[in-house]
């Protein structure tokens, strides 16, 4: 660990948070009780995950804070999940502001739930697979996964997104939003096609691969 990673995690870290809240609280007016557990389970398990890897694997923590995708596609990808983000937070917040239609105590307490498996699911990925970067790149390195998780799915991380994405709006108890995060299967869909385009092309071993583990995203589905 050094002094410019850890100033670099952490400015990145506090800029998520305040974004996040500007987006909810503002567009709301108030700040409300299902904004703030959406807070609080998504940036708790952030900063705790950020302590471990920066003493265990410093060099993963570096990769995922200044990934830059280099591929046209891929930037498109990415500019769609931000407006996806975006829109979905602030149609939350006015969902409180204009009392539109809020979705049940239940709903949110099992979103939650689904969140934080999400979040376990993602941990047990990074556990897995050190070459796992943000961006889509191949590393001199870089050997297939055909073991836990990757056993099962080709791309357990876009899994654990899903669980995650799918379960904010309804963590924020907003119909709306949940309708406008329902364009992410779409968005990943994309990067997950893309991506193992460049697999197959760089990575040896990925077409053996792909023969043995069937599904990309969702066993038994896709």
């Amino acid at each position: 660990m050094t002094k410019k990673l850890f100033t670099q995690a952490i400015t990145k870290f506090l800029l998520g948070i305040i974004l996040v809240g500007l987006l909810l609280f503002l567009s709301a007016g108030t700040i409300f009780a299902n904004g703030v557990l959406l807070m609080a389970v998504l940036f708790l398990p952030m900063f705790f995950a950020g302590i471990v890897m920066m003493f265990k694997n410093p060099e993963l923590l570096k990769k995922r804070l200044h990934a830059t995708e280099e591929q046209q596609a891929q930037r498109t990808v990415v500019k769609l999940s931000g407006l996806m983000f975006i829109s979905g937070f602030i149609v939350a917040g006015l969902t409180v502001r204009f009392n539109w239609v809020a979705l049940p105590k239940g709903v949110v307490i099992a979103a939650t739930i689904v969140f934080l498996l999400g979040y376990i699911l993602y941990a047990e990925v990074l556990r897995e697979n050190r070459y796992l970067c943000r961006n889509i790149v191949v590393l001199e390195e870089q050997k297939v996964i055909d073991t836990g998780l990757y056993g099962i799915i080709r791309h357990p991380m876009y899994s654990a997104t899903l669980l995650l994405f799918l379960s904010m709006p309804l963590v924020l108890g907003s119909l709306y939003s949940f309708f406008i995060f329902i364009a992410y299967p779409f968005i990943i869909a994309k990067r997950i096609m893309h991506e193992e385009e460049t697999l197959e092309r760089e990575l040896e071993g990925y077409c053996a691969y792909k023969k043995k583990v069937k599904y990309r995203l969702i066993p038994f589905v896709w």
